[in-house]
């Protein structure tokens, strides 16, 4: 059991670092940006900027509360503070909800007065955009927590809305359309609105204690079936804490001539069996058949 644990603090331990250096690449390249949006006149650039303070806010909040989900649990939370990390990717997504909105808004007004920006300052400020996101979201992609893969997608939305502003200043350096920096800036924001809803979705799952993808009942007892031992089992819940680290908890029935060592060692198996399929927690209750007990 153990070696999960470090396992699983591994994991977090490695998130944390992660977020923080998430943290001061996007809060340097935010200020450059914000400096560059109103040097170039791009709306598209100070939209993207104020999208980046709203990142670099919650990933201050989110380092705090991963570095808050690795401690151990108490008498006041049992499970420990894991959680924690799901309420950081929570508001993240909140921010960046409002963020996108207030950018949507702002593109819109500019349409009836849309002025050419400054086309040279708006490429170079991409290909930095593109090189230090870049870099952010290789470093986050390989993470395994909820909160990572929450900040790993900011990244790649910014990554993606440096494409599109190195893609549209191209064109108005050749074409004069000023109109395609707010419509630029209008696609960015909708497409983070996109994939914010499908984070929310992820996380709002894990709060209200849906049952994870990979412990569905059905699937849970087809790996109990490899347990000639037990007749059957019922009362099966399973739950995320944040999206790595689940619980199980089911009555399984076994007949009257199981002794109690033996069901010690059938636990012990049955527990790693789950471990291996990603159950961190398991709580099994015996029941004896023909006992008469009410289910």
């Amino acid at each position: 059991m153990d070696t999960h644990h470090s396992h699983d603090h591994h994991h977090h331990h490695h998130a944390t670092g992660n977020i923080k250096v998430a943290f001061w690449l996007n809060t340097g390249f935010a200020l450059l940006e914000l400096a560059g949006g109103f040097y170039t006149n791009s709306i598209a650039i100070m939209s993207d900027a104020l999208h980046d303070f709203g990142d670099s806010l919650s990933l201050g909040l989110a380092y705090y509360l991963q570095k808050k989900s690795e401690k151990k649990k108490d008498q006041q939370f049992t499970y420990g503070y894991k959680r924690f990390s799901i309420l950081g990717a929570f508001i993240t997504s909140i921010i960046l909800t409002v963020g996108s909105i207030l950018i949507i808004i702002e593109a819109i007004e500019r349409f009836s007065n849309p002025q050419q920006p400054y086309v040279p300052g708006m490429i170079v400020l991409a290909v930095i955009g593109i090189t230090v996101n870049g870099a952010a979201l290789l470093r986050l992609k390989k993470g395994h927590t909820i909160s990572e893969k929450a900040i790993s997608l900011h990244f790649l939305e910014d990554v993606l809305g440096w494409v599109a502003v190195l893609v549209g200043a191209i064109v108005m350096s050749f074409v004069d359309v000023p109109i395609l920096d707010p419509v630029l800036s209008i696609g960015i924001g909708m497409f983070i609105l996109f994939n914010v809803y499908k984070n929310i979705r992820a996380v709002l799952k894990i709060i209200l204690q849906a049952v994870p993808d990979n412990l569905t009942e059905v699937e849970l007892r087809k790996q109990i079936a490899g347990f000639t031992e037990i007749i059957e089992i019922h009362d099966i819940h399973s739950w995320s804490m944040d999206g790595t680290y689940n619980v199980v908890t089911f009555h399984a029935v076994v007949d009257e001539n199981r002794t109690p060592v033996e069901l010690e060692h059938l636990k012990a198996k049955i527990k790693r069996k789950l471990l291996q399929n990603n159950v961190s927690h398991v709580t099994i209750e015996f029941e004896i058949q023909n006992c008469g007990v009410d289910h």
